[in-house]
Order: structure tokens, then sequence, then C-alpha cells
């Protein structure tokens, strides 16, 4: 049992329906922390040993204040995990206004049961007993899922299938991360080529709405095209326009699924002078159209 997972306390200036429970086994649990105030919030929670923590910034920022000398600040649209096999390891979670986080939190032997061990090598026999903290970018993909929770209305008997069926989606995307093969790309051994392409990324998604050309999205990060066209497709698993245009979709997806704009916003929000050319696009990827969301 982790009964402890949802062992949380509220502070008084949280109120108790801000945290909710989606779903609990005795070996997992996924929650989600809203902040619908205009003041910074605290709230007791733990980081319970021998279990896996993850900690998704939907809209943020988000303060883990761990003791008055240490403390980490988390962004929107990344992620924290935590796994120590030695204690408990209290903290306080400040929450910015308007901030949401989704927590998941697995037993290790779980996490054995659903993945091989070769797949996650901290899963290996001789890594249990050692601790283990990432961050990473919540990718396109997965904050699609992530939002999904806060915007979905179920009946009370598809709730419990929907959200088991939810956390598991979650864990897959999570460890699906496409690793670089720098066999097959050998320039992606070095690692200022590799930030320059990460780099790359990042301006090409600030300026989704207008973004620049090739040649001058590789200027911009001081490489050449070929460097760019070909590490690119080896880090993201995708040509560079062609993963512009899924985080579009993916982005527009949770802009429809948050009911606050029409489908013509939308598709003027992520660059489309032709509503119906973003349809289109839409129904390909996802088999419906923007209406029907």
């Amino acid at each position: 049992m982790i009964d402890s997972l949802t062992d949380t306390h509220i502070n008084e200036n949280t109120q108790k329906e801000h945290l909710k429970v989606l779903f609990e086994k005795d070996d997992m649990v996924l929650q989600t922390v809203e902040n619908p105030t205009d003041q910074w919030t605290d709230q007791p929670m733990l980081v319970t040993r021998n279990i896996i923590h993850f900690y998704f910034c939907v809209d943020g920022p988000a303060e883990f204040a761990f003791g008055p000398h240490y403390s980490r600040q988390i962004e929107r649209q990344r992620n924290y995990f935590f796994y120590n096999p030695d204690a408990d390891l209290p903290f306080v979670l400040k929450l910015a206004p308007g901030g949401r986080l989704v927590i998941l939190s697995i037993m290790l032997e779980r996490l054995h049961q659903l993945f091989t061990h070769d797949a996650i090598p901290f899963l290996k026999p001789e890594n249990v007993k050692t601790r283990f903290y990432d961050e990473r970018e919540i990718p396109p993909q997965l904050y699609v899922v992530l939002n999904q929770l806060f915007t979905i209305t179920l009946s009370a008997n598809a709730e419990k299938l929907y959200y088991h069926g939810k956390t598991l989606e979650l864990l897959g995307l999570y460890f699906s991360e496409k690793k670089t093969n720098t066999e097959s790309c050998p320039f992606l051994n070095d690692q200022q080529t590799v930030r320059k392409i990460k780099n790359a990324k990042e301006y090409l998604l600030q300026h989704m709405e207008a973004p620049p050309g090739l040649k001058e999205l590789a200027k911009i990060a001081g490489l050449n095209e070929y460097q760019l066209k070909v590490g690119f497709k080896e880090i993201y698993g995708n040509t560079v326009f062609g993963y512009l245009l899924d985080h579009r979709l993916d982005h527009s997806r949770m802009l429809l699924d948050s009911a606050r704009y029409q489908v013509n916003e939308v598709a003027y929000q992520i660059g489309y002078t032709n509503p119906s050319h973003f349809i289109a696009a839409f129904k390909k990827k996802f088999g419906i159209t923007p209406k029907n969301i």
C-alpha cells in the first residue's frame, strides 16, 4: 500500500478542492494541484522513500522548498522526477497564481512490471539503492495529455477507467523520449553542436506563428544547413518543419481543449492564414475535425 502518497496536508490559504486525487491504486496515484487565487500558495508535501514521483508543471512557476537553505523552482512545461531510496523528503510546494501541476507517484516494483530493465537504466537491480533526480522539458504530445486532465468532464462510471489509462499514457510518453544516434550522426558527439540544435528548436517554437526559413534558422543557430537538418532529425525524430507542424497542432489541441477559443482564432494563433488549411491538417493528424474536440 502507498497511502503516504496522498498524505498531504492542506495549508490554510489553499482550499482542499484545489488538490484532487484523480486515480489511486495500491501502487500508483495520479493527482492535480491548482492555484486559482491571485496569491502564491504553500502546501506541505512529501517525497516518499522508494516511491518514484513525477511533478509536471502545466502552468507555473512552482517552487519546491526542501528546507530553509535549499529549494528548486520549476517553470511552465517542465517536469521533475524524484526517486530517493534512503529517506522520506518533506517539502513545501509553493505554487504561483494560476499555477497547475500534475503529480504522478508509482512504486518501483510497479514500474518494473511495466518496463524492461534495459529500457530504463535506473530499474536495473544494481541501481535500486541509488538516488535519481531529473528535470526535462515536457514535449508537446505529453503536454496535451496533461491539459486534458484539467478540462475533461466524465461520468462517475467512466472516471476510474479513464484516469487509469491516462496514468499509463503519461508513463509511456515520458519514457519514450528518443535518444540521439551518435553513430549514424557523428557530429552529434560534439556537445556544442547539440546545444546549437536545441537552441534552434527553442527559437523555432518561440516564433512558430512566423517561423524563419531553414537557411535563416541555421544562421541564427550558428550551424550550416546540413548540420541543422541531419542533427535535428536525429535528436527529435522529425524534420525541422515536420516537428514545427506537430508542435503547432498539439498546441492547437491544447487551446481547443480549454474551450476558450474558436477554431478560426486557434488557426491564426498558431500561424495559419487560412483556417481551412488548419482544419485539414488537424484532421489528418488527429482523425477528427477541430469542432469535434
